[in-house]
């Protein structure tokens, strides 16, 4: 059995499933909405570099972005749940077929950090009193993915999960680390620390017990990374097939208990639990902190409030994605839901949801209302403006008679 062939092949069917849905992506206006967003950006980064602020904290703008880009990392293996029975005799070969997915991952992922990289560069190089080398830097944080993927990898196999979690803190601490000593220390002090501290983390990694092939771990991952890919397309078109990965989150055990135990609010009940234990949630919640920590760094000025505009569009998109939640579900056709409960529910919680997030996200601009009382307010009235033309979407949608909701 040629094992790579195998790979390959399964590589081209599943993104021969996806392209029928790229038409319906471009026709959204996605692409035009992309143009804008680089234009927009393009011109605030040129005014960004044009009038630096003196006190403008570039290490740290630097760790924080490039260390999720350094450390983060996944391979698509596509192995399939029927390949515990029909490769396990293949298992001491199997180095032939992950290794293709160890390279492009890392591959793409290094073209994404070389990205972030080169945009972040011009405004270092103006605002560090001694910038270190590109292409040293570079090579450190090529260093630190290989050695994060390598890791990430170990994880998977360990025999332990509570092990696995931990040495999953170890991973993102030890890459901050190496990046923190790079930007903070002399070139060569900062090299002989990562090199030991690289040392280090290898051989710790040597000595948890592992598999020789995590079958169901590598199966489960698989399944949740095209459960993500279907997700991203649902918000553009209805994809059969989609499920979503559940999520514990006990602290959130507790958010919609309070719902009424009524027919007109059974829907409502359920899409509250499962956005609080699924994909969206944790996706609007990073979106919203990296959006909040924007607008709070550029609150007194007109770029905030674009930035403030843009982030709340953007959580809205994936709240958006909440209407095809549960779409194939058995047992909404035997419930006996109100006409008309399931749309409206819907649209009321995403209303709802994008109120909240607006004041979460705008709350910086109540730090200006003594020096820009008129921006600041007509900022979070924009907010709540946006929200509101949401909803009247998501109405429009539901009135659609080819709409499915």
């Amino acid at each position: 059995m040629d094992l790579r062939e195998l790979r390959r092949q399964r590589r081209s069917r599943f993104m021969g499933s996806m392209i029928p849905y790229v038409g319906y992506v471009i026709r959204s206006g996605v692409a035009m909405v992309l143009l804008m967003v680089l234009i927009v950006f393009s011109a605030w980064y040129t005014a960004l570099l044009r009038d630096t602020p003196a006190d403008l904290p570039i290490r740290w703008i630097m760790l924080v972005l490039l260390l999720p880009a350094a450390v983060h990392s996944s391979f698509r293996t596509y192995l399939q749940s029927p390949d515990t029975i029909f490769l396990l005799p293949q298992g001491h070969r199997m180095r032939e077929y992950f290794a293709p997915s160890w390279v492009s991952g890392n591959v793409w992922k290094i073209l994404r950090m070389a990205f972030i990289l080169i945009t972040l560069w011009p405004l270092y190089i103006r605002t560090d009193a001694s910038p270190q080398s590109l292409l040293l830097t570079a090579l450190l944080l090529v260093a630190v993915k290989l050695l994060s993927s390598y890791g990430l990898w170990r994880e998977t196999a360990m025999l332990s999960r509570p092990a696995a979690a931990g040495y999953q803190l170890l991973r993102w601490a030890v890459g901050g680390l190496m990046i923190a000593a790079w930007l903070w220390q002399p070139p060569l002090r900062a090299l002989i620390f990562a090199a030991l501290l690289a040392a280090a983390y290898y051989a710790a990694l040597r000595v948890p017990g592992r598999h020789a092939v995590p079958w169901e771990r590598l199966i489960a991952t698989e399944k949740n990374q095209g459960t993500r890919a279907l997700m991203m397309l649902g918000w553009f078109v209805d994809v059969p097939g989609r499920e979503q990965r559940v999520y514990a989150r006990r602290y959130l055990s507790r958010w919609g208990s309070g719902i009424a135990w009524r027919r007109d609010s059974a829907y409502r009940f359920l899409l509250t639990k499962s956005f609080a234990r699924g994909d969206v949630f944790g996706i609007v919640m990073r979106i919203a902190v990296l959006g909040m920590l924007l607008v709070l760094w550029n609150r007194s000025s007109y770029a905030g409030t674009g930035i403030y505009l843009f982030f709340l569009f953007l959580t809205g998109i994936q709240l958006s994605a909440l209407r095809k939640l549960h779409s194939e579900s058995f047992w909404l056709t035997v419930y006996p839901l109100p006409a008309g409960s399931r749309a409206d529910s819907t649209t009321q919680f995403i209303f709802r949801t994008l109120l909240v997030l607006a004041l979460l996200l705008g709350w910086p601009f109540l730090l200006t209302l003594a020096e820009r009382p008129l921006p600041a307010i007509g900022s979070l009235l924009a907010g709540g403006l946006l929200a509101f033309l949401f909803k009247m979407y998501m109405q429009r949608k539901a009135a659609d008679p080819d709409d499915d909701l």
